[in-house]
């Protein structure tokens, strides 16, 4: 439970922005400060006015209990009234005053009209030489009650109280400053915060920015460098690597440009051997052949005497038969149907041929309204021939389908089997050399090629093929 908390806060930590973190971090650090410094300042306002205003009971007291000795001996009550009101007046913090005889009979005081006689039950008093300071706490506040005796406590006892309304007062308003400075300082570091993470920032940003469009291909792409520190390095092996990308993609580019030529070369000029051998066959060869076969069968009728007949029926069937085989091999090479008749009609003799000498049935539609370029025909062609061939060899289908149609500029085709099936990405050997065929001559025209299989489920190829091949493109 502990580690799948601590990996959820640490994603929520991971996705939030530089920037947010880092204006994080500083209000934090400020805020942590400027707290813990107000803390420990108002605690140790509040400890030295505490000792302050003890002292300053005790002094005050002291002085009053000095200077009330005389009139107290000469009965002089309007002179102690004036003694605690000069007192008073002089010290702002004073709560009340006043003076107990020594038999605890209030010789005067400060509290107007009423004297709390609660006061007396407090055990102020106090013989010998000191004081004595109980610290009263009411609803207005702390109070410091501090008593002295007038004479060793022989005439009597002095006795005040101070309060802490002042101290609160000061820390109060040493709190509030302190508050607005810690609120003044958070501003400017927030400010500061944002500038730093400018700085910080935006050159990264830029470098996210520069290396997506390197990934989608644009090695244009150069950032500058904004300081001579780490990013500023990364700024520059980046404009390197982008520039060693840019000449290997050129490279690569003129590379794979010489390489389509070559093939389409290759390609074109096999395509022309095919149909030079194609026609020597059926033009020269077949001819040959068929004369044989004439010269045998009149031999054959004008020697029905002859010993030899059974040789020249021998002869004639196996010229027949050569006669055969050398259109079969014409057809394979360059079916002149192709280029006389256009692609459905080399199709449909394709699929005749092929359905009586593998007996699987093939349902083929051509939805085409005009002829296609001459190279699109070819290449649809040899890729449903080597479709057809795969399907043969290895599908153990018992039935396909051929569908060729254009939609817009696109010329799509389909060829479906029921076969066994395979696994696309671990297809080898034969099979893979021919989809590598196919795929090769449907790249060469821009087009894609597309297998899907799955064991025991057949097998399906897409060609899409745009009419603008790349031969006229490069016109």
């Amino acid at each position: 439970m502990y580690p799948k908390a601590v990996q959820r806060i640490w994603a929520i930590i991971g996705a939030v922005s530089i920037r947010t973190k880092i204006l994080g971090i500083m209000l934090g650090l400020v805020v942590l400060f400027g707290v813990g410094v107000t803390a420990r300042a108002r605690y140790a306002i509040i400890e030295t006015m505490t000792l302050q205003l003890e002292e300053q009971s005790i002094s005050v007291s002291r002085d009053l209990a000095a200077r009330a000795t005389d009139p107290i001996l000469l009965n002089d009550l309007l002179g102690l009234h004036d003694l605690l009101n000069e007192t008073l007046e002089n010290n702002s913090n004073l709560r009340y005053a006043f003076l107990v005889d020594s038999n605890g009979r209030v010789l005067t005081h400060t509290f107007g009209s009423g004297f709390p006689i609660d006061l007396l039950d407090l055990n102020s008093a106090d013989t010998g030489e000191h004081h004595h300071t109980v610290l009263i706490e009411t609803d207005e506040g702390l109070i410091w009650d501090t008593a002295v005796p007038i004479l060793d406590g022989k005439i009597g006892t002095a006795r005040i109280g101070l309060s802490d309304a002042s101290m609160r007062s000061a820390v109060s308003t040493l709190t509030a400053q302190f508050l607005l400075i810690l609120l003044f300082v958070s501003v400017v570091g927030i400010l500061f915060a944002t500038f730093l993470t400018w700085v910080l920032t935006r050159p990264i940003l830029e470098l996210v920015s520069a290396t997506q469009s390197v990934t989608n291909g644009d090695f244009s792409q150069r950032v500058p460098r904004w300081a001579n520190d780490e990013i500023g390095d990364l700024a520059v092996s980046f404009n390197q690597m982008a520039e060693g990308l840019a000449r290997t993609d050129e490279l690569r580019k003129e590379r794979e440009a010489l390489r389509r030529q070559l093939l389409e070369k290759v390609i074109s000029t096999q395509e022309d051997e095919r149909r030079r051998i194609a026609r020597e066959l059926h033009d020269s060869t077949s001819q040959n052949l068929t004369s044989l076969i004439l010269g045998l069968r009149i031999m054959e009728t004008n020697c029905a005497a002859c010993v030899e007949q059974f040789k020249a029926t021998d002869l004639r069937q196996v010229a027949s038969q050569t006669l055969d085989e050398v259109h079969d091999l014409s057809m394979r090479l360059r079916p002149r149907v192709l280029d006389d008749l256009g692609l459905a009609a080399a199709l449909e003799r394709l699929v005749a041929e092929w359905q009586g000498r593998y007996k699987i049935p093939v349902d083929v539609a051509v939805q085409l309204n005009e002829r296609l370029p001459g190279d699109l025909e070819t290449a649809i062609y040899r890729i449903v021939q080597e479709a057809l061939t795969n399907i043969a060899r290895h599908a153990q289908a018992k039935s396909a389908s051929i569908l060729i149609e254009k939609h817009g500029s696109i010329v799509h085709t389909i060829v479906e089997d029921d076969g066994i099936g395979f696994d696309v990405s671990a297809s080898h050997g034969e099979r893979h050399l021919g989809m590598l065929g196919m795929r090769e001559r449907a790249e060469l025209l821009n087009g894609t090629l597309t297998i899907e299989s799955a064991p025991q489920h057949g097998t399906s190829i897409f060609i899409e093929i745009p009419l603008t091949s790349r031969r006229e493109e490069m016109v």
